[in-house]
């Protein structure tokens, strides 16, 4: 065999050799390397809606406008919840005057005890001594009165006690109405400081629904906020993948727009998805299906992965629903073994 021979079929042994090294390392990574290219950017959507309701008289912001936390979204008309705040400031004011008016008259009273009991006690005593005087000093008569003398003087102390007690009750409740007219005062300046509805969040308005004349009620959403600091990837990993995945690893992000690679890091990875082949039957037993397909795919699961907000490429526009590659660097693991 010449020469020349020998080099043609060692070069196309090697070109084969490297071919198939290749065509084994692309599939190798294929099958077990940890990426995927179904991947989301996701984020942190805060429905807003009004705490009271009423009338919009303004809307502050336009349809996906960028707003600061404690930013004014819209207004709820004020009136009907600023006479609420003055009806509750009468109400106070009516409330501190029946209580200084109760605890006066409980004063009064327990002055009125204190003369009661010095009277009965003089009474008492007086009697005790003329029940204590011989016969020949002092009538049987002179002593039914010194006794029943006392016995009225005991009465009306203890009328003047029970009188207390209830004087004392009215001024414990005048001292609670008070209270609940200021927690009533609080509840009405509450409501009219929320007829400001304000970003709870800095983010984006998206889903604009409300318009000045508008009727919003209470708890019901008018638009949503998208949180600017709040974005993430959902990776939805291959089974197959999976074993290679770990929390902490490096991950590198590819948008389907442009091409931005972007960095982050695996957060959480699910642990449960759906089982659409295994749905529950009657009396909660598994429906199984008596037939099985030959051709088995891998399940995806679910991988949670924060974004580098602070590595984004100036200018990068991220929405949440955007479509991204993902690969995952294994920490110290070889990721095709």
């Amino acid at each position: 065999m010449k020469f020349p021979s020998i080099l043609r079929f060692a070069l196309t042994l090697l070109i084969v050799l490297v071919a198939a090294f290749v065509a084994h390392a692309l599939w190798k990574r294929y099958m077990y390397s940890p990426w995927t290219r179904d991947a989301r950017v996701r984020a942190d959507v805060v429905r807003i809606a009004p705490d009271v309701s009423g009338i919009v008289v303004s809307v502050a912001v336009r349809d996906n406008q960028e707003v600061k936390k404690g930013d004014v979204l819209f207004t709820i008309d004020r009136d009907r919840f600023r006479y609420a705040v003055e009806q509750a400031e009468a109400n106070l004011a009516a409330a501190d005057a029946a209580a200084r008016a109760a605890g006066a008259s409980s004063d009064a009273t327990s002055a009125a005890i204190s003369a009661r009991r010095a009277d009965y006690q003089k009474a008492a005593e007086q009697s005790d001594r003329r029940q204590k005087m011989p016969g020949s000093v002092i009538s049987a008569e002179m002593r039914s009165d010194a006794a029943a003398t006392a016995n009225s003087a005991r009465a009306t102390l203890h009328q003047a006690e029970a009188t207390h007690h209830q004087a004392t009750a009215a001024r414990d409740q005048a001292v609670a109405a008070v209270q609940q007219a200021s927690v009533a005062l609080d509840r009405a300046k509450l409501d009219l400081d929320r007829t400001e509805v304000r970003a709870p969040v800095d983010g984006y308005v998206t889903n604009l629904d409300i318009h000045p004349g508008d009727y919003a009620a209470a708890g019901t959403a008018r638009l949503a906020l998208i949180d600017r600091n709040s974005y993430w990837i959902y990776g939805y990993f291959e089974e197959t993948k999976l074993p290679y995945v770990r929390v902490g690893d490096d991950v590198e992000i590819r948008l389907m727009a442009g091409g931005v690679v972007i960095h982050g890091r695996v957060e959480s990875i699910a642990r449960g998805i759906g089982d659409v082949d295994n749905p529950t039957g009657a009396n909660l037993l598994a429906n199984v299906a008596p037939t099985f397909s030959w051709v088995r795919l891998a399940q995806r699961v679910p991988v949670r992965i924060a974004i580098d907000l602070s590595q984004l490429p100036p200018g990068l526009t991220l929405a949440a629903g955007m479509t991204a590659t993902v690969v995952s660097t294994p920490q110290g693991r070889d990721g095709a073994g």
